[in-house]
């Protein structure tokens, strides 16, 4: 038989000390409704839509694991000067995020490749029938005036893309044109030698 270590019912008077210390502590409720919360910097609400970025690359709506963003689209054909015929583009015409299905994972603002996603902190846009919350691209534009600035570049961490190939270029000298080598002129000898 193995034997236990410790006194019998150490764990009751353990788990009764926790209780009347919690017992004896004053309630920190949060008065929520009239006192806003103070979230983390990194909190995830509402997905916010820059209309304008979007280029209607369908990254987003292909890697949801939801299949909550609903995005369509027409060709249109832009006539640029000097090209030798007109150019096409997408125009976004519907971009919806149904908030019912997102399970809130990020995916689509981190594959976005023309930063047309960002989070927002506002979490409050409950609404009293579903499907209030299908939110379309007005409305994730109205959320881009809660987005908060992005943080300060740490003074400390490694620069930017950007500040390497600014720095880069102001560090290199201005290019000079290579020197001519003068060329023998045909019919002249070469190698100096005497003729024979």
């Amino acid at each position: 038989m193995s034997e236990r270590s410790g006194v019998p019912g150490e764990g009751l008077v353990k788990g009764l000390a926790v209780t009347l210390k919690t017992m004896t502590r004053r309630s920190t409720t949060q008065q929520y409704p009239d006192v806003a919360p103070e979230l983390p910097p990194r909190s995830r609400g509402v997905i916010a839509l820059l209309e304008e970025n979007c280029t209607v690359c369908m990254l987003c709506a292909r890697e949801c694991p939801d299949w909550c963003i609903y995005i369509d689209s027409h060709k249109e054909e832009v006539a640029v000067p000097g090209a030798a015929r007109p150019r096409q583009r997408n125009v976004l015409d519907k971009f919806d995020i149904d908030f019912s299905l997102c399970m809130y994972c990020g995916i689509c603002i981190e594959v976005c490749p023309f930063d047309a996603l960002y989070w927002t902190p506002e979490f409050e846009y409950a609404e009293y029938d579903i499907k209030d919350l299908l939110h379309d691209k007005d409305h994730l534009g109205e959320w881009m005036a809660t987005v908060p600035p992005p943080p300060a570049h740490d003074p400390h961490g490694d620069p930017s893309k950007e500040e390497t190939t600014a720095a880069r270029k102001a560090a290199a000298p201005t290019a000079r044109p290579a020197p001519t080598r003068a060329l023998p002129e045909p019919g002249a000898e070469q190698g100096g030698g005497a003729p024979s």
